[in-house]
């Protein structure tokens, strides 16, 4: 098993939170070898979503082969599984052309779905969510997690009470099955991947650090436009808040802004504290996967420690 185990070709990740430097050190790593980038970053599969979600520019996507970037419209929905079986494709057909795979970005939930496969879990019901849609709107939210955690205190753990997207799912699961989705998730079975995945993380070993260059990183994206791209995605006139699109870190809070209910001085800093709970996150995640190589993204050296990390893995492969 060990032997068939080598013998499948490689492919990279390279996770971290928002803002640790990921683009930069995979695009310093694709100048050393035959590499193609897929985007693992549930943002960036919008088009017309440009400068809130750090896209990389022109002249990055020019230098080496994206993926799963500008794929889909802010209207619709991308899924686990959709990224799962595009990625399976794209590492397949990158291998076939003699290629290096670098899997890139800070969805922790798109990792654990390809490392880990896909959940035995009812699909999404339109009735149903819109029932629940209903709901909250009469009693909240925290009100809806409250339920949650009566019949899935599991579940119900590890959200908070706000997060709409997440505890309207485990509702609808509970609905649709008649069973805990904690209970569904823990009956899943690891399924092993056609390649070999060797994964690095950038985490910082000062929080402070990474806030910082959050806090200048969401300035630049204001200085750049960013308030008139929303304004156009509002301009279409089929987009709203509910969307998995709109509610992106910083898009929601520059979309309240430009709805009047709060001020530029209150988009600014709610964008910037959202964009480090994200950052909480992502870490929380990167922390409890196994496996994985840590390079602290604090050091001045940070993208040549991780290439030189990763190239001689490509090496030994």
């Amino acid at each position: 098993m060990k032997q068939q185990s080598d013998k499948r070709p490689l492919a990279v990740a390279i996770m971290g939170p928002t803002a640790s430097g990921k683009t930069a050190a995979a695009l310093a790593i694709a100048q050393q070898v035959p590499c193609e980038i897929i985007s693992v970053d549930s943002a960036l599969v919008y088009r017309g979503m440009d400068i809130g979600t750090a896209k990389p520019t022109r002249q990055e996507l020019a230098a080496v082969p994206h993926h799963l970037i500008d794929i889909i419209d802010p209207l619709d929905a991308y899924s686990v599984a959709q990224f799962r079986a595009d990625t399976l494709r794209l590492v397949a057909d990158i291998s076939a052309r003699g290629k290096v795979p670098l899997l890139v970005g800070g969805t922790m939930l798109y990792y654990k779905g390809l490392a880990d496969g896909l959940d035995d879990l009812p699909g999404a019901d339109p009735a149903v969510r819109a029932q629940l849609d209903e709901e909250a709107a009469r009693i909240g939210w925290p009100a809806m997690h409250a339920r949650l955690a009566a019949i899935d205190p599991a579940s119900a753990a590890r959200l908070k009470p706000n997060d709409a997207q997440r505890v309207q799912r485990a509702l609808e699961i509970h609905a649709l099955s008649g069973k805990p989705m904690s209970e569904l998730l823990a009956r899943r079975d690891k399924e092993e991947l056609p390649f070999a995945l060797a994964s690095y993380a950038l985490e910082p070993s000062e929080r402070a650090w990474l806030h910082e260059r959050i806090a200048r990183r969401f300035d630049s994206m204001l200085e750049a436009g960013f308030l008139d791209e929303v304004r156009a995605l509002r301009a279409r006139g089929d987009l709203h808040l509910g969307l998995p699109s709109i509610r992106c870190v910083g898009y929601r809070q520059a979309w309240e802004y430009l709805d009047g209910r709060i001020d530029y001085a209150a988009m600014r800093e709610t964008g910037i504290v959202a964009t480090r709970q994200l950052c909480k996150r992502q870490l929380t995640w990167l922390r409890s996967m196994p496996a994985c190589s840590v390079v602290d993204c604090c050091a001045p050296d940070a993208a040549e420690q991780l290439q030189a990390q990763v190239l001689a893995k490509i090496a030994t492969a």
